[in-house]
């Protein structure tokens, strides 16, 4: 199936930082196949990557609706909060990481991003208990120096432009360090 192959050609070419490419692969991903909900995560992924939430969030919407089984289901909830934090919908943001929170396998990424929401909402304390949980399961990430050395490609200039007016405004309100 040539679906996949482009869908893998999306996330080597999103891995590289190649991101107009990523999208382009995706894109021909699910138009071999409009069912193939990893493809159609993978697009959504690439244009939130661009600096599109907007345009993510109905491929991301698809992805789920199409496999709600999926093992990457919760990947794909935490990428929708993404989305959804950047363009200020924190009540539906704070809803899927609250989510994608209580799904096995627990991640610390989805704590963090809860945190931020939660800050950015007004709710300080639930979200210096959501950095709390985050930092204990894994507390070598303990400032944003060290979440950017940890994870070079969230620096993508575009990506990292919507994280400073959210994300990253959330965490420094709940105390987390730069």
């Amino acid at each position: 199936n040539h679906s996949i192959a482009y869908y893998a050609m999306a996330m080597l070419r999103r891995s590289q930082k190649r991101l107009t490419e990523a999208r382009i692969e995706a894109e021909r991903a699910v138009a071999l196949d409009h069912n193939n909900s990893a493809a159609l995560y993978e697009l959504g992924l690439a244009h939130m990557y661009l600096g599109e939430p907007e345009a993510a969030i109905p491929y991301i919407e698809k992805a789920i609706r199409l496999s709600p089984q999926d093992p990457l289901v919760s990947a794909m909830r935490y990428g929708l909060g993404r989305c959804h934090l950047f363009l200020g919908h924190l009540d539906r943001a704070i809803e899927l990481f609250e989510r994608v929170r209580a799904e096995p396998p627990g991640h610390w990424k989805f704590h963090m991003w809860l945190a931020g929401a939660l800050a950015l909402n007004g709710d300080i304390d639930a979200a210096r208990f959501a950095l709390a949980e985050a930092r204990r399961l894994k507390p070598e990430i303990d400032s944003q120096a060290r979440w950017r050395a940890n994870k070079p490609w969230i620096t993508i200039p575009q990506y990292w432009a919507l994280r400073e007016k959210t994300l990253n405004l959330g965490l420094r309100r709940a105390g987390f360090r730069d």
